[in-house]
């Protein structure tokens, strides 16, 4: 079962006198990361290293720190904790002892795995799209076949002859929303999968 985090978390230590927080978010979109990355570069420190991982898609920087000595830790921390859909900075506050790149290996990849390790965790629900089309009449129905099988709508059209709408669900209850419409509408409800999300 994949896993994120249920909320933020955080972790501080001491190391050579330099002051290391690790803080991690769950994310909803790779712009998202972004935008929190952003809001930790503002303030006052020597650096913020960062690494996410959204699915497939990852990322790190070292942020001036020596290369791979800082992001590519700190994503290590995120895959070897199983764990996605999550951003992780580092930020450190230099005490004037110098690490050497081993060193800061283990402080940023370290400090990363243990805020992960005391983070709570959720777990991860593959979801997915669909489009739906159904006359006037079965919309109340559509909307509590949503809401018995944990589904929203996430876009909505009034036309002449009807009511369309993009739904989204846990792909395990796609099959079940499916019979339902089809049943009830007697097989007039149109629907067309678009993908997992």
């Amino acid at each position: 079962m994949k896993e994120t985090l249920a909320g933020p978390a955080s972790f501080e230590e001491m190391l050579q006198k330099s002051r290391f927080l690790a803080r991690a978010w769950p994310i909803t979109s790779v712009a998202a990361a972004h935008e929190q990355i952003a809001l930790c570069t503002l303030e006052d420190a020597s650096h913020h290293c960062w690494a996410y991982r959204f699915g497939d898609q990852y990322r790190w920087a070292d942020a001036g720190e020596p290369s791979g000595s800082a992001g590519r830790p700190i994503l290590q921390a995120i895959d070897g904790q199983a764990v996605s859909q999550c951003l992780v900075v580092v930020t450190r506050w230099f005490g004037g002892i110098k690490l050497g790149v081993g060193g800061l290996v283990r402080a940023y990849g370290g400090c990363a795995a243990e805020c992960l390790r005391l983070s709570v965790r959720r777990p991860l629900v593959d979801l997915c799209r669909i489009r739906i089309e159904v006359s006037f009449a079965h919309e109340s129905l559509l909307r509590q076949a949503l809401s018995d099988l944990h589904g929203q709508i996430v876009e909505d059209q009034y036309g002449d002859d009807g009511f369309a709408c993009v739904v989204e669900l846990p792909a395990a209850n796609q099959p079940a929303l499916m019979l339902r419409l089809t049943d009830a509408t007697r097989g007039r409800a149109r629907m067309q999968t678009l993908g997992a999300t």
